[in-house]
Order: C-alpha cells, then sequence, then structure tokens
C-alpha cells in the first residue's frame, strides 16, 4: 500500500492557482512546502529536560504555496486569517515577545486575537532564524499558507509545522541547502528566542526526519536519532490489506495558546528546580536537566524534592523507561504493548505532570473504552487540543463514532463549537516536510 496522498491533487492546483494570482506568474512554477502535523506516541514533557522520545508525522498538516519574489519584498496570505503580511528579508528581525511598546513580554491576550494578530510572526521569525545563521537573504516570497481544512490543529505542533514551511520556501527562494539537523536548530530559534517559549526539539524533529510507517526515535540530550520499522507485513502487498493500526485525533473544543498559559513554561523551569536539587545532592556540576541525573540518584535522592517536583522528576524517568520499551514494542509489531505504554504515559502526564483538564481528561478516559482503541494520551502539552490513539484499523469508524457520541455527552458546550466532520479524524502516518 503506497503512501497516501496528501496533499491530493486538488489542493495543489488551487494552492498554485492562488499563489499564481497574487504574484501575476503562471501556475507551473508556484512551489509548494507540504509541512505535517506530527504525533508523540510517547516522551510526553520530556525533551526539553534531554530524555528520549518518539514522534511521527501524520498526512495532514500545513501547506504554502510560494514564488520568489523580485526583489527583497515578502508578502504572505492565510487561509485560516484574514489580512496580509508583509516585510522585507534584508531588514533585521527582532525577538518578536522583547518587542512590544511597554517593553514587557505581553501574554494576556485571547489566544484567537494573539493567533489572529500575529500569524505572521512565524515567517518573521524563520527570517530572524536565517540572519541568526549568517545567511543574508536577498529574495523575498510571495505565498498563501493553510492549513488542513476544517482541522483543529492544537496539539499537533502545527506552529513548528508553520515555522518550518517558512524556513523551507525562505531557503528554496534563496537557494539555500540547510540540511534538517540544522533547520531543527533554527526553528528552535523561531520558537525558543524569537516567540519565547520554552519547548524543546522534539517537535521540529520529527517534522523533519520522519518517514512513512516509521517511528522516530529522537534522544534530545545527544541530538541522536534513528527511524524504526515495524515489521514488514507480507500482505500489505494486496491492495485490499489494511495496516494494522490507524490513528485516531479526538479535539476537545479548548482553545489556549501555550504561549499564553504559565502551565506549560512552569512546568519546565520545575523539572529544572528537581534536577538542580538531585544533582547537588549527588555532588554532580552539569547543566540542570533531568538527563544529567542517573535514575539510581533520583531514587536515593528523591525525599529531598518538594513533592510537586518529586512528581516532575518521577514523569520524566517513568516517561524515558516507557520509551525504550515502546520501541521495542514497535520494532515487533506489537501494538498492543505499545498501546498499553501510550496509556501509561497519558496517566502519568495528569498524575504526575499535571497537565489536563477536565474536558481532556474526559476524553483521554472515553478513548480508553472505545472499541479497538491500543491506547490513548494528550497529544502536545496537554494545556489545550486534542487527544491521540491508536486503534485497530477494522474499529477505526466505530471507535471513532463511540468517542463522539460519549464527549459530546460530558461536554455538550465545548462539542457544540467542533466541526462535526472534524471532531474526530482518522488518519495515517505521513512523511517529512519537504518542497514539492
Amino acid at each position: 500500500m503506497g503512501l497516501v496522498s496528501w496533499p491530493s491533487d486538488s489542493e495543489l492546483d488551487r494552492i498554485k492557482t492562488m499563489v499564481a494570482e497574487m504574484a501575476g506568474v503562471s501556475a507551473n512554477v508556484v512551489k509548494v512546502v507540504v509541512s505535517p502535523y506530527r504525533i508523540c506516541p510517547l516522551g510526553a514533557h520530556i525533551d526539553h529536560q534531554g530524555g528520549i522520545v518518539s514522534a511521527m508525522t501524520i498526512n495532514k498538516g500545513i501547506i504554502l504555496g510560494f514564488v520568489p519574489s523580485p526583489d527583497s519584498q515578502v508578502l504572505l496570505r492565510s487561509g485560516q486569517f484574514s489580512g496580509e503580511v508583509r516585510f522585507r528579508v534584508d531588514q533585521i528581525q527582532l525577538p518578536d515577545h522583547n518587542a512590544k511598546p511597554n517593553g514587557k513580554i505581553q501574554q494576556n491576550y485571547p489566544s484567537d486575537v494573539m493567533e489572529e494578530c500575529k500569524w505572521g510572526s512565524y515567517a518573521k521569525g524563520a527570517l530572524y532564524a536565517l540572519q541568526s545563521g549568517g545567511h543574508h537573504l536577498k529574495q523575498g516570497i510571495t505565498g498563501f499558507i493553510y492549513g488542513t481544512e476544517g482541522l483543529d490543529s492544537s496539539g499537533l505542533s502545527s506552529s513548528a509545522a508553520v515555522g518550518i514551511a517558512y524556513l523551507l520556501a525562505l531557503e528554496s527562494a534563496n537557494g539555500l541547502s540547510i540540511s534538517p539537523t540544522q533547520n531543527i536548530e533554527y526553528d528552535r530559534l523561531i520558537e525558543n528566542e524569537y516567540l519565547g517559549l520554552k519547548n524543546g526539539i522534539l517537535d521540529q524533529s520529527a517534522i523533519l526526519l520522519s518517514r512513512y510507517r516509521c517511528l522516530t526515535c529522537m534522544d534530545c540530550k545527544t541530538k541522536i536519532h534513528k527511524l524504526i520499522q515495524p515489521p514488514k507485513f507480507e500482505m500489505e502487498k494486496n491492495a485490499k490489506f489494511k495496516f494494522p493500526y490507524k490513528i485516531l485525533l479526538a479535539f476537545s473544543g479548548l482553545k489556549q495558546a501555550l504561549t499564553t498559559n504559565p502551565g506549560y513554561n512552569r512546568r519546565v523551569t520545575e523539572c529544572r528546580e528537581a534536577a538542580e536539587i538531585l544533582l547537588k545532592a549527588a555532588g554532580k556540576k552539569a547543566e540542570p536537566v533531568l538527563s544529567n541525573v542517573e535514575q539510581e540518584e533520583f531514587e536515593a535522592h528523591k525525599s529531598k524534592l518538594e513533592p510537586h517536583l518529586a512528581k516532575r522528576a518521577e514523569h520524566y524517568f517513568s516517561e524515558n523507561t516507557r520509551v525504550i520499551k515502546g520501541l521495542e514494542a514497535w520494532a515487533c509489531g506489537n501494538f498492543e504493548e505499545f498501546g498499553k505504554l501510550i496509556s501509561a504515559s497519558g496517566l502519568s502526564s495528569i498524575q504526575n505532570y499535571e497537565c489536563g483538564c477536565e474536558p481532556l481528561i474526559q476524553l483521554y478516559e472515553i478513548l480508553l473504552k472505545a472499541p479497538g482503541v491500543y491506547g490513548a494520551r494528550f497529544s502536545g502539552a496537554g494545556f489545550r487540543g486534542c487527544c491521540v490513539a491508536f486503534v485497530d484499523s477494522d474499529y477505526a469508524d466505530e471507535a471513532a463514532s463511540f468517542v463522539k457520541n460519549e464527549y459530546v455527552k460530558l461536554q455538550p458546550e465545548l462539542a457544540s463549537h467542533l466541526n462535526k466532520d472534524t471532531s474526530i479524524v482518522i488518519c495515517d502516518s505521513g512523511d517529512c516536510a519537504r518542497v514539492l
């Protein structure tokens, strides 16, 4: 069975036509960047501590059609947000979160207002990152960007997908040959330095390194990655063959941008506080991240931690173990065991990392009861958005219907704001970000 077609030919034709009209050129010269959304089956909340994580892309995501400008001007329009974004690539970009009129980082806007006002920040952040890397761009782009239609991208790392799309387009327009590893670093600069978000490199790594049907494993301390393939299924050559699993995305209706919620950044700080105490107790001098603490050192000195810090560290060490076990299960094609580990990850995120809220937790619990579901957990940071589940292919439609019906009983108000056609999405694994 070949790669599930995304984007479709009709989507490609539509975006090429739109860009051609914007730029006054022929549609056949328009290039397209596809930058997929990602899921993280195992390795929740440990990338920023140098842990081992797993990820894969899905066959949904960001599409950016573009042509190089005749000068340094960038002109962008969006399928999700109104207005235009204009700037020049020969102007120096400064970190966005430092550029407020009163000199303060303003984080109290409603997320939808923030996103609409700032949807062009990721393109400017891409320019900032490339300039920080010593690249002096001369050619701008005219482009149109949009995400998979009707899909709430909360929890799927749409921000990293957008940042990477702009990086690839600007690089292509300026004839730059940049490795995936370097683009991981450039997207980290967009998120950490330009936008002020304290996340790790999992999202960018997944989007740039993943391959169809593979599980991407990343050691966030060493930056070493590898692709884990499931066993070859002989029947896959049969056109009627169904791959053993589908990916189920279940959306809660919650909307909250990470940078407007102090929960995410606070948890990162708490992990570092725990690491600092444990390293001091062990007599070690190292950067205060939990990957610099051995499991035995944690067990020996965890009594010195405040209860909430002990929980954060417990999540890190137990999650790291789950990732290692999960990679083995995936390589053996043991999706039942893989699913159990995903569900255990979800439980630890709730109990030890203390993220999630009532609607998300309810959605997680509904998924665990759905027919054919191997396992489920929050997708993304767990402070908004969606849950992800792996489900037996034969039960995917039945599971989706079950989750939709049960969730509306518990959260009728939130469910009423969801697109009924895309509140539950069945999808496949995807490929890496690339210029078509």
